[in-house]
């Protein structure tokens, strides 16, 4: 077995673990149902594979930044795939130069995710916490726009032309 088929199964696994929550109903008409929300307990310890979760994310991040466009185009397949896993597994934050090249790798290899509309809100925030920080973040953008795909899976732009884009505004951001 290849070590992509590996990788492949091991996030195929916890997407499983994690989908029975990612998918559990919620009752909108339960004027408590926010505060139920808040309450629980991450998908990632609730179903007890955090560590095994995290370890797996940072395996297809290393993978997804030293491979070649087919290891990419593969990995963001694999994600689009797995959309629990991909819902509730993200690194912790550090709001360093690091720390945001991580988090743009992850907005990357998620490519919009279900909704680009939320991965452009969370670029927006995150941008500014990088800044707040004290990281150049227009650099990172475009390392990290070169790795990611040109197609425009929801009609907003690419991933990558979205990255290019925040880095045009002063200061970097959507907005």
């Amino acid at each position: 077995m290849s070590e992509l088929a590996e990788l492949e199964e091991w996030v195929t696994l916890i997407d499983a673990c994690v989908e029975p929550l990612a998918k559990r109903p919620v009752d909108l008409t339960d004027p408590g149902w926010a505060e139920k929300m808040r309450k629980r307990p991450h998908p990632l310890d609730e179903a007890g594979v955090r560590p095994e979760a995290e370890a797996a994310l940072r395996e297809v991040l290393s993978r997804y930044e030293e491979g070649g466009e087919d290891a990419r185009v593969a990995l963001r397949a694999l994600l689009d795939r797995c959309g629990s896993f991909r819902w509730a597994t993200s690194l912790p934050y550090e709001p360093t130069q690091r720390g945001f090249r991580q988090r743009l790798l992850e907005i990357s290899v998620e490519d919009q995710g279900i909704d680009g509309r939320d991965m452009m809100v969370g670029l927006n925030g995150l941008s500014g916490k990088a800044r707040d920080a004290g990281v150049d973040i227009r650099p990172l953008l475009r390392e990290v726009a070169a790795l990611s795909s040109d197609v425009d899976v929801q009609g907003m732009g690419s991933t990558r032309s979205i990255l290019l884009r925040a880095t045009e505004m002063e200061p970097p951001a959507l907005w």
